[in-house]
């Protein structure tokens, strides 16, 4: 039995960053019902909140909060607790 349109239409759709305004053009799937014209091509557009020129790791302005390794945290914590337990278990 062979099913007919069983896949979505592959069509070329215009992403807007709603954050900056940043467009970009790749294909996909969706089926947007809004359409705008980009560089003289009408596409589809989807926009999305949030993209490479806004997201702060590819922008450069995302800082490391944790000066720590998590592997140094879990052994400080877990020899703390190790040192804390020996008296109890020698005894």
């Amino acid at each position: 039995m062979k099913k007919n349109n069983s896949h979505p239409k592959y069509q070329k759709i215009l992403f807007v960053d709603s954050a900056t305004g940043f467009r970009f053009v790749c294909g996909s799937t969706l089926q947007p019902k809004e359409r705008e014209v980009f560089e003289g091509i009408e596409y589809p557009v989807y926009r999305v909140p949030i993209s490479s020129a806004s997201h702060p790791f590819f922008t450069g302005s995302a800082k490391f909060v944790d000066s720590e390794g998590r592997v140094d945290k879990f052994k400080k914590r877990y020899n703390t607790k190790a040192k804390v337990e020996a008296p109890a278990d020698e005894q």
